[in-house]
């Protein structure tokens, strides 16, 4: 492999970091702390995934998504999810509209807010079952189909969704299935108190903070498709699968901790997003090679909604997190803390469909 095509990963590599500073230091404008969730939402977009944040209101999770938005050149829609909203008000329907030239009718699709690159979903638990569905095609296939017609989504296409963990009234819990489909769940935890000083300081004064868009379109499809080139040892993929198929009880030769309070375990997805997120984080570190630490670091926010626990769970206060906790600990004496994949020369091209 030539010095030229080495250079290019190089650049590569120190263009996705760069790019990722950039975006962090505008929504810090805005965004006071809270860096680990901008983090995992960022490694979510070059991943080319779809997150739920979650969190108690007040915690600016609606902001977050609104100001990342305005950083990036990228068409934005926000739709309030509420008990009354129907399939139609998200994936659009279609309308009886007469030529006036010629005074014959036809039926024209008139694309609902789901037509943005980048969507937020707020409270989306809000909502009847009927048109949470109505994210399911959009989210995994990315088009819309209405009336026997398929109508593609621009891309990039991303949906980020807010909800709120206490309020159970009035509410509708997302079925697995669309939870599924989600690469990562966030938590969005309270501020420090001097990050809550900053909070209060900041927003109750007449200055306001302006974004600017810094990353085009074109440049987030060629940063996700960085990520995707970027290779992983085998060995660092069947560390990654463990922590998915040692949730799965059904199948036997688990922990007695997941035989205890696991109901369901994560499925194939899971793999899949582990090893994307784990290259994602990994080239925001300015590296070109993937480390178990990097799969360790995005194990929660993939697994903690795709672990169903049982009563006994909840009776101890047993969370999804502290499964995963509880994987680490025995995959890591299992396996051992393998290093990283080796690094080689024009690793981008040794792998086409990584």
């Amino acid at each position: 492999m030539n010095d030229t095509e080495n250079n290019n990963d190089i650049q590569a590599v120190e263009k996705l970091v760069q790019s990722y500073e950039r975006i962090r230091n505008e929504l810090q404008k805005v965004i006071v702390g809270q860096n680990r969730v901008i983090e995992e939402l960022l490694v979510v977009l070059l991943a080319g995934g779809h997150c739920l944040l979650v969190g108690v209101p007040g915690l600016a999770k609606t902001l977050m998504v609104r100001t990342l938005a305005q950083t990036l050149d990228l068409s934005f829609n926000r739709i309030q999810f509420t008990p009354d909203l129907m399939p139609a008000d998200i994936t659009g329907t279609e309308m009886i509209q007469e030529d006036k030239a010629t005074g014959t009718r036809e039926f024209k699709f008139l694309p609902g807010p789901v037509f943005a690159n980048v969507v937020l979903a707020d409270e989306v638990n809000r909502t009847p079952p009927k048109t949470q569905a109505a994210l399911l095609e959009a989210m995994q296939e990315h088009q819309v189909t209405t009336g026997g017609e398929r109508h593609p989504l621009p891309d990039p296409f991303f949906v980020l969704a807010t909800q709120n963990p206490i309020e159970q009234e009035g509410t509708y819990p997302l079925p697995e299935a669309q939870l599924d489909r989600f690469m990562f769940e966030v938590f969005v935890d309270y501020p420090d108190e001097n990050e809550e000083f900053q909070i209060v300081r900041q927003t109750t004064s007449e200055t306001q903070a302006s974004v600017e868009q810094i990353v085009s379109r074109e440049d987030v499809q060629e940063l996700q498709n960085i990520v995707r080139r970027v290779p992983v040892a085998d060995h660092i993929i069947r560390y990654a699968m463990q922590f998915s198929r040692l949730t799965r009880r059904e199948q036997g030769d688990v922990p007695d901790f997941v035989e205890q309070y696991v109901s369901w375990g994560a499925g194939p997805r899971a793999s899949q997003y582990l090893v994307l997120g784990a290259k994602a984080r990994a080239m925001l570190q300015g590296r070109a090679h993937v480390s178990t630490e990097d799969i360790r670091a995005v194990a929660t926010p993939v697994l903690r909604h795709r672990i169903i626990t049982n009563f006994n769970a909840e009776a101890e206060g047993i969370t999804p997190d502290v499964i995963v906790q509880k994987l680490t600990e025995v995959i890591d004496k299992t396996t051992g803390k393998e290093s990283h994949s080796p690094a080689t020369e024009g690793l981008f091209k040794t792998v086409e469909n990584a």
